[in-house]
């Protein structure tokens, strides 16, 4: 290859893109910017709550900015510990072990799950941190010990049950989101966990509760609590801290062996720098304001209910939200890109998911609704949404 020609390859990709309506830009952001955010994931308003700064703001002081080393070195602290106890709490777990970030937690918990032979069972809506869970963790040794990942059609249990049952001698793990990212519905936890149970060879659930946690279930417990699942020992529940928490990280939450095994052989644990002090402690101040939310929680809901209400009225394609996101269909990804690129312009931040991003190739807006915005402001962005619509 000539000197420069890579370039010039990815010159002509970027341009594939930029034709094809999938461009993507970085526009950093003002810290007292006032922007109306419907695009975050901070749904209960956590993240600016007085007493979680009060509470990064000690741990700053006490610790200082970074955890300088990995959690095996020198990176874990007490306020490490006493946030996985507060998440094993809430999510009726036995353990949890925190990460730096939720992809790192799905990584590192599908790779602990999967052996020789092992069926992994994945939905087809799930994040792209679960795809790449999958593909790493039946790559290479694993696939050729006959591990293997296939796709599971979108919320379908018996499609799931049927994929096993083609297969009843092999170890299985079936992967699913609760609150799915991009429409905002909720998997059928409780039917998916039979169909796991159901299986001669053994299944296990592996949940990813990020858009879930703080939201549903009792307490703000998330979607596997509010399915009866909390503390089966079948089921592992992962999460992201950076959403209702308002901070940054994630959890894998499960039997307590589990969480051995991911300390003592966990890639994404082992040789990661471990999560700030700082972060940890703002988290676990979160961590008790969410579990008091309700009252965050039923005006979210309300919410909710208000922006699909509005926005069918003027007759978009909305999603049924189970939690805080909304899906606002769009004709084509281009103007998916214009629309938000308009919202943004007056004032008003919303996700903009284009492939692919989206599992099944369409383009639309994504709302998520944080209760840190002021009413009369959430139904001013509603109305600009509907103004600017292609």
């Amino acid at each position: 290859m000539e000197d420069g020609s890579w370039l010039s390859t990815l010159d002509g990709e970027a341009a594939a893109r930029q034709a094809a309506g999938l461009r993507r830009e970085l526009r950093p952001r003002d810290a007292g910017d006032d922007v109306i955010d419907l695009a975050g994931n901070d749904y209960l308003g956590l993240s600016r709550h007085p007493e979680v700064l009060a509470a990064a703001a000690r741990a700053l002081a006490d610790y200082g900015l970074g955890a300088t080393g990995s959690r095996l070195v020198r990176g874990s602290t007490g306020v490490h510990q006493a946030l996985e106890d507060g998440l094993a709490r809430l999510l009726g777990a036995q353990t949890a072990l925190v990460y730096s970030s939720g992809y790192l937690a799905n990584l590192g918990a599908i790779r602990a799950l999967v052996r020789p032979g092992t069926l992994v069972v994945s939905d087809a809506h799930n994040h792209a941190s679960i795809v790449d869970g999958c593909r790493l963790a039946c790559a290479g040794r694993a696939a050729r010990e006959g591990a293997g990942t296939v796709v599971a059609p979108h919320a379908d249990p018996g499609a799931v049950r049927a994929l096993l049952a083609a297969q009843p001698d092999r170890p299985a793990v079936v992967v699913t989101e609760s609150v799915f990212s991009v429409d905002g519905d909720l998997a059928p936890l409780a039917e998916l966990h039979a169909a796991c149970r159901a299986h001669p060879g053994g299944a296990l659930l592996l949940v990813d509760d990020a858009h879930a946690l703080g939201v549903i279930g009792p307490g703000g417990a998330g979607g596997v609590a509010a399915a009866g699942l909390a503390g089966r020992p079948d089921v592992i529940v992962t999460a992201t801290l950076s959403k209702s928490l308002g901070a940054a990280g994630g959890v894998v939450a499960g039997p307590r062996q589990l969480r051995r095994h991911l300390v003592d052989t966990g890639r994404t644990f082992i040789y990661d720098t471990a999560l700030p002090p700082v972060v940890a402690a703002g988290a676990l101040a979160a961590l008790d304001l969410l579990a008091a939310g309700d009252d965050r929680r039923a005006e979210l809901a309300a919410r909710a209910a208000l922006a699909v209400a509005r926005l069918r009225a003027e007759g978009l394609e909305v999603s049924d939200p189970d939690g805080g996101v909304i899906s606002v269909a769009a004709p084509s990804a281009d103007e998916a890109f214009a629309w938000a690129a308009a919202c943004r312009d007056r004032g008003v931040a919303v996700g903009c998911f284009r492939p692919p991003s989206t599992p099944d190739g369409r383009s639309r807006l994504r709302l998520t609704v944080n209760v840190g915005v002021p009413p009369a402001a959430f139904e001013h962005a509603l109305d600009i949404v509907v103004k600017e619509r292609p």
